[in-house]
């Protein structure tokens, strides 16, 4: 069976090699289901200072949760609303320092200071987002962006 192993080094060589643990994690799965809840697993005993992990599936008209660690989410997220919203709406990652200031923000968990969200596209169809909510203010920094959407570009690769 699977065994995460400790991360360290630098933030990017963390995120390296939470990229292999992931491809290696993900190997031989195409189901998205099964992949996005091994991938929220991973993360979540991963990564510090997270509250929330999970996916959102795009339907054709609004994102419906995946899987995810964490307390229960809001099940269906429009797109012309919340942090999730916009990433899927944008095909931009959304890196947000305080949910509070964001005026359409979503509150599933009322302890979410900070959260980044992570387009996934698989060419310009979009499949989703990767969505990590923080407890603590400006939690996600560029070096988070940049890994944590290598980790969403694992994940869509892992569905092909």
């Amino acid at each position: 069976m699977f065994a995460s192993q400790p991360l360290n080094g630098s933030k990017p060589e963390q995120y390296a090699q939470l990229a292999g643990q992931a491809r290696a994690l993900l190997a031989g799965e195409r189901d998205r289901v099964a992949n996005a809840a091994n991938l929220c697993a991973l993360v979540t005993h991963a990564l510090p200072d997270l509250n929330w992990v999970g996916f959102y599936f795009y339907d054709g008209r609004e994102l419906v949760v995946g899987p995810f660690q964490g307390l229960p989410a809001c099940v269906r997220i429009p797109l012309d609303r919340g942090v999730c919203g916009a990433a899927a709406r944008t095909r931009s990652t959304q890196r947000v320092d305080d949910v509070h200031a964001v005026a359409d923000h979503i509150a599933c968990d009322a302890a979410s200071h900070s959260e980044l969200v992570v387009p996934l596209l698989d060419g310009e169809r979009l499949i989703g987002v990767f969505d990590l909510d923080s407890p603590r203010p400006a939690r996600f920094d560029a070096e988070d962006q940049a890994g944590l959407e290598a980790l969403a570009g694992i994940y869509v690769a892992s569905l092909r």
